[in-house]
């Protein structure tokens, strides 16, 4: 117990080493470096409405914090996740007084902008265009679609970048020697170690902190007085790998992109990476599966005819057995579509039939291609003229099938690919 008398172990250990300054900010050299324009605006205390863009744990709210300090402005933090506009609006009340008074300004920091909705944010608008409060507001999510247009105009964006391996094993050597963080504990921790808990942090400082602190309280010193924290320790801890994925947001999207972008561009080995990292952090498999099925028509169809039944065969595994089994049958599919000849004439056919479709008068259908159900139908003429297919030796016949209007119009050109090479014709 004496350790933890020694220090105010209450707090996150990422939150007892927060940098207090520019300088001790590790990542994110693009903004911060000595010529960078931020940096300069920021240091002559130049301060203006913006949004901080990027992963979790890459340092948001830490600028945030060191930009107030460096004005000598308040600094009064809110989360969309669990505040209201009218206790935002208070804050502002505060901040107006003391511009008015005091000529001090006030920071709002917003974490978590995208979580407010179009009213919320709209209640911004005038306090920031008017110059009341400089608005600082962070977000993991694409501003483009999370901040109303008005507001997002008004905001200067800054993308933060995820933290490298290398960057991220700084930060976890200073926690270890920070008076704040675990300098006490004696800890020992090889470069090995260091690069295990970089990596399953995913670029996330937050996670890699948390992650160390969990490892050095729950190991025991060694004959030496020494803390040595070992891999087969954090992976008991975890159970699992951290991965960032929000079913919701962008990077899912981004996943599903590379992983459909992959397949079409014939790489096995990028499909099966993907969609590994989309199973393993939790997604459907079930969604998965429906988008092979329309990559199978849309980038394969008649190339390889096979390939729509695999994915179908892949969809219904997913139903039947679940995961993580189902995992096998998604990759099997995904190999069979990566490997399989492309052809994307289904697709370009079927949208230059619904262009005519959309785009021309509904014409009746031809008469000869009408079934005459009923007497009067036959006398009207239904089914007059219509040639059999099968009355004919090779079963096919030359007669017209489209309305008059659109006689003779092509919409299906198979490519030189695969089996679709077998309806291949010059024009």
């Amino acid at each position: 117990m004496e350790l933890f008398e020694k220090s105010n172990f209450l707090s996150p250990l990422a939150d007892r080493v927060r940098p207090k300054n520019l300088d001790e900010v590790i990542g994110q050299k693009h903004l911060l470096s000595k010529d960078s324009p931020f940096r300069k605006l920021i240091l002559k205390g130049k301060l203006h409405s913006l949004v901080f863009w990027g992963p979790p744990g890459t340092g948001k709210t830490t600028l945030a914090r060191i930009i107030a300090d460096i004005s000598n402005a308040n600094f009064i933090p809110f989360s969309a996740v669990d505040t209201t506009i009218n206790e935002v609006k208070k804050a502002i009340k505060l901040a107006e007084k003391d511009l008015k008074y005091y000529k001090r300004q006030t920071i709002i920091f917003i974490d978590e902008i995208h979580h407010f909705n179009k009213a919320q944010q709209d209640a911004l608008l005038p306090y920031v265009e008017k110059g009341k409060i400089i608005l600082i507001c962070a977000t993991t999510e694409n501003p483009s679609f999370e901040i109303i247009p008005p507001l997002l105009s008004r905001l200067k964006v800054y993308i933060l970048n995820p933290l490298t391996v290398d960057e991220i094993k700084e930060i976890l050597r200073r926690a270890i020697n920070h008076p704040e963080g675990l300098k006490d504990f004696n800890l020992e921790i090889s470069e090995k170690v260091l690069d295990y808990i970089a990596n399953i942090s995913n670029g996330d400082a937050r996670i890699a902190l948390n992650i160390l602190e969990l490892a050095t309280f729950s190991s025991e010193k060694d004959k030496d007085g020494k803390i040595r924290i070992k891999i087969e320790e954090i992976n008991k801890l975890l159970e699992k790998k951290v991965f960032h994925f929000d079913k919701k947001g962008e990077e899912f999207y981004n996943l599903i992109s590379a992983f459909i972008k992959s397949v079409r561009g014939s790489d096995p080995d990028a499909g099966l990476y993907w969609l590994a990292r989309m199973l393993e952090a939790g997604c459907d498999p079930l969604y998965i599966a429906r988008r092979l099925v329309v990559l199978a028509s849309e980038d394969i169809g008649n190339a390889d005819p096979m390939a729509l039944v695999i994915a179908i065969s892949a969809k219904e595994a997913c139903e039947f057995v679940g995961m993580p089994e189902c995992s096998l049958a998604l990759a099997q599919a995904t190999i069979y579509l990566a490997l399989a000849p492309k052809s994307n004439a289904v697709y370009l056919a079927y949208n230059k039939a619904k262009e005519d479709v959309l785009s021309t008068y509904n014409e009746p259908v031809p008469l000869h291609l009408r079934n005459p159900v009923t007497r009067l139908m036959e006398k009207l003429g239904y089914g007059k003229d219509y040639k059999y297919p099968h009355n004919y030796p090779e079963g096919k016949v030359n007669q017209d099938y489209l309305p008059p209007l659109l006689k003779g119009r092509k919409y299906y050109f198979p490519t030189k690919r695969g089996f679709e090479s077998k309806y291949y014709k010059k024009d």
